[in-house]
């Protein structure tokens, strides 16, 4: 099975939005998650049209501190189901610790374990240098820079109201020891049934950057819930075989109602 991570298959929702920071967006306040927010996903593989379960992938909000300041700590787990570990075996996690007010990052961790590919990086922001601070060294990083998990939560707090369909909103991302200009173009709203239940959908797609899995382009399509939460419910997208799909499964202690369910499967 040649796709690469389980929790990078979600969080390439922002992988790829290496964004041009707006100053809209510079110091969003948090409207949209809470501590000790849950949510639970299910990785689908295609080929030749048949889905499979592959793996999942979980992300959690904690509230805790980080040099004394108040921060929401961000963990996303992904692995491969027992069956598919003898092909491409996949253990990772993802962790960011955001301030709560401004939601920029102060500390990035990336632990993966993919087909016996291993890679450990912890990231350590600046902000007032516009500095990041990685094992490899020291590099400079624009204003408002998120990491591939605050970016999720971080765009979870867009006003897609504001928008008309087809106009793009960006951000700057830090990843890999680069900082890299994107966007995510919002294409309206939509009902959408998933393997959970049929929901009122934000639909929206990321500019990715072609890459070992994932083409570049817009191909990659994503729907979030049309509510205060808009947690993803959906990703969509080709790789460099087949297709992947991922469906939310499970969610605890949402910030609102999920209002935007309109019925269970």
């Amino acid at each position: 099975m040649k796709f690469s991570t389980i929790t990078a298959t979600l969080l390439a929702i922002f992988f790829s939005l290496k964004l041009n920071a707006v100053n809209e967006f510079c110091g969003i306040r948090n409207v949209a998650f809470q501590g000790g927010e849950s949510t639970t996903y299910k990785v689908f593989y295609t080929l030749a049209g048949v889905y499979i379960g592959a793996g999942e992938a979980s992300f959690n909000v904690n509230l805790t501190n980080l040099n004394g300041k108040p921060v929401y700590h961000l963990i996303g787990d992904g692995k491969t189901y027992s069956f598919y570990d003898s092909f491409f075996k996949v253990r990772d996690r993802y962790e960011s610790f955001i301030d709560t007010a401004s939601l920029q990052p102060y500390r990035f961790i990336r632990k993966v374990d993919e087909g016996g590919y291993k890679k450990f990086q912890t990231v350590n922001f600046d902000h007032a240098k516009n500095k990041a601070i990685s094992n490899e060294g020291t590099f400079n990083v624009p204003n408002c820079v998120q990491d591939v998990v605050s970016a999720i939560y971080y765009a979870r707090n867009i006003d897609f109201n504001k928008y008309k369909p087809g106009d793009k909103i960006y951000f700057n991302m830090f990843l890999d020891n680069e900082t890299f200009n994107l966007y995510i173009r919002y294409l309206g709203k939509e009902t959408i049934k998933t393997k959970y239940g049929k929901f009122r959908a934000i639909k929206f797609k990321p500019l990715l950057v072609k890459g070992t899995i994932f083409e570049g382009g817009e191909k990659m399509v994503v729907w979030v819930s049309d509510d205060g939460n808009k947690i993803p419910l959906r990703i969509e997208s080709p790789i460099s075989v087949g297709s992947v799909k991922v469906d939310m499964m499970n969610y605890k202690n949402l910030r609102y109602p999920l209002s935007s369910l309109i019925s269970l499967n």
